[in-house]
């Protein structure tokens, strides 16, 4: 039972004292880059999937 107790009091010193937190702007610019990346590579594989879309609707045709 020590041991438990010792490791949520080195756990709880270690978030309180030894991790850098990032302040509500850094945070928030993050999450703006986050979502405007999201968006970028959702528009890109929408491009590729009706690029293959396509392609394979053109073979299927060719073939049948």
């Amino acid at each position: 039972m020590k041991k438990l107790i010792n490791y949520f009091k080195e756990s709880y010193n270690e978030l309180v004292y030894k991790v850098s937190w990032p302040t509500r702007k850094e945070l928030s610019n993050s999450a703006v880059v986050v979502m405007f990346a999201s968006l970028i590579i959702a528009a890109l594989i929408f491009v590729i999937d009706l690029g293959f879309e396509n392609i394979m609707r053109f073979i299927y045709e060719r073939i049948f």
